[in-house]
């Protein structure tokens, strides 16, 4: 099954299957880095001529993205950046705290050791490019510790849930980068976060559903606050 997070691909690194795969992952990119900044017009015709491609792909691009909450698109008027707000921070991160609880309380209840090998790999590799100073590598290995996890609750409708709202906060998460930057307070803030991340691998790892939705909780009220205060 293809998933909506799936058809941004550049999650794993490896080939874009199709040109539609390409300018929609390279456009991701643009929004996400604020290279394409929240309210910004995307015309057709201009993003194809950057993409040196025809209308078509850039077409397929928006409706993808529209679809993971990052672009909107206005009948008669076009597509553009959707706007960065409070309020959308707020609501984005409510249904996080609905959704991905649940999916790693679900995937604790069936932990599997093969699973967490891949989700600690992925979360050394995070910390990695982190240190780095390779957000996008950093970004795809963050990702996929967590979807890691969710993938392993075994619910699809309750990935294919968590896909769309996932993506609209990783937004706020790069605005929040790029008004702290190198700093120690954002130091301080992603040793904290990954210290957050180990507990909810180790709750995973025990089995201890109660305490991987508890840790998974507790890491995504700590990243709301943080973000709040980054881009407030």
């Amino acid at each position: 099954m293809t998933t909506a997070f799936e058809l941004v691909p550049d999650r794993t690194g490896g080939l874009h299957d199709t040109l539609s795969d390409r300018v929609t992952a390279e456009l991701h990119r643009l929004i996400l880095t604020g290279e394409l900044p929240a309210g910004s017009a995307l015309p057709i015709q201009e993003l194809a001529e950057r993409f040196t491609t025809s209308a078509m792909p850039v077409r397929e691009a928006l409706r993808r993205l529209a679809g993971l909450g990052v672009v909107e698109i206005v009948a008669h008027r076009g597509a553009r950046v959707r706007e960065l707000t409070e309020e959308d921070l707020a609501d984005t991160y409510r249904m996080r705290l609905t959704l991905e609880p649940l999916a790693v309380s679900l995937a604790a209840e069936r932990s599997d050791e093969a699973v967490a090998r891949k989700a600690l790999e992925a979360l050394e590799r995070h910390e990695r490019h982190r240190e780095a100073g390779d957000l996008e590598r950093a970004r795809r290995a963050h990702t996929d510790f967590h979807f890691g996890l969710y993938r392993a609750s075994g619910s699809r409708w309750l990935l294919r849930a968590i896909e769309p709202v996932w993506q609209n906060s990783e937004r706020y998460r790069f605005s929040a980068r790029r008004g702290t930057g190198e700093t120690p307070g954002s130091a301080a803030d992603a040793r904290r976060s990954h210290e957050e991340h180990i507990h909810i691998l180790d709750a995973y790892r025990a089995g201890d559903a109660a305490a991987a939705e508890r840790a998974m909780r507790e890491h995504l009220e700590g990243a709301m606050t943080r973000m709040q205060a980054a881009i407030g």
